[in-house]
């Protein structure tokens, strides 16, 4: 064995990505289900903008976080995707060290963009449910302009630690990677440990406390209606971003509990998982809204010329 896999070291020139360790045989197949997770994620998520562009009945505030979901899922699964098919296809398993810092910067960039713009659709949905006429004065096109901003600037300022804090870190005794995409855990500096901690509890965390306190409040305004027609009618103007608040948390939480608490849990299935946060939701997410959301499904309807009968 060679001394850079038997000795520390801090910077290595490059690192080897395994794949899915132990599940090397089924490689191809897997990049099947995968290759087809990301083609229909280009397709949905560039459809989802496209839509909403040419139709100016969208152009509200809903459809403009949606657009910046959409953006942040092309950008989550382009920078993973096709790496991992380089793994399984061609078996390309080296990665430059920049090249991995930057990977794994843009992966945590945008989840935690994605989690803003969550946040920043709740806003939404609690201020057009629960203020219905004050909607057009409170979320102001300035206003959402300067929402959008920080839920970037945040996502882009409070990750750049990490690139700098991965580039001193001790990797263990070995460069290889058992993942498809760098994952740079193996190291017990507590600096990095209690930042990356900092960034799942207090970032993440606050984020759900205040999508879960915007929908307690949604959820009572939608019981206190007359009617259970204008009950179900008011939900199903929220049940698309229910559904993707669900499809983005629950694999991630998932994952995250894996991987703290599953010390006897195989290693391809932590690895499967970590995968499945990245792929399904940006899969999920134009389908979702694409087949709730009637003004999308009608405008997207009218691009496709059909017989009068």
């Amino acid at each position: 064995m060679s001394d850079s896999n038997t000795t520390d070291f801090t910077n290595p020139s490059t690192f080897i990505l395994l794949g899915i360790p132990g599940l090397e045989i089924a490689h191809v197949w897997i990049s099947i289900a995968f290759c087809t997770m990301y083609a229909i994620a280009i397709l949905g998520n560039f459809t989802i903008l496209f839509i909403v562009k040419i139709e100016p009945s969208l152009h509200e505030p809903m459809y403009y976080f949606l657009c910046m979901l959409a953006v942040s899922d092309l950008v989550l699964s382009t920078s993973t995707l096709p790496k991992m098919l380089s793994i399984f296809w061609f078996n390309s398993r080296e990665i430059d060290f920049s090249a991995c810092l930057t990977q794994m910067y843009f992966i945590h960039c945008f989840l935690t963009m994605e989690s803003g713009i969550f946040v920043a659709m709740a806003l939404d949905r609690y201020v057009a449910i629960c203020d219905p006429l004050r909607h057009s004065t409170i979320l102001t096109n300035h206003v959402v302009a300067m929402i959008s901003l920080a839920v970037v600037l945040r996502g882009c300022v409070l990750v750049l630690p990490t690139p700098f804090l991965a580039r001193r870190w001790p990797y263990c005794t070995t460069n290889i990677i058992p993942h498809t995409y760098c994952e740079l855990a193996c190291n017990d500096t507590l600096i990095s440990s209690y930042y990356c901690l900092f960034l799942v509890f207090f970032v993440t965390g606050l984020d759900m406390l205040f999508i879960a306190v915007s929908y307690t409040q949604i959820l009572r305004t939608i019981f206190s209606l007359p009617t259970k027609d204008t009950r179900l009618k008011t939900f199903g103007n929220c049940g698309s971003h229910f559904c993707v608040i669900l499809a983005f948390y629950i694999p991630g939480l998932f994952s995250f509990l894996t991987q703290q608490f599953g010390h006897n849990v195989a290693l391809h299935f932590h690895v499967l998982m970590a995968n499945i946060y990245l792929l399904v939701p940006p899969m999920l997410n134009p389908i979702i809204y694409g087949v709730r959301t009637r003004q999308i499904r009608d405008r997207l309807l009218r691009l496709f010329p059909h017989k009068r009968t």
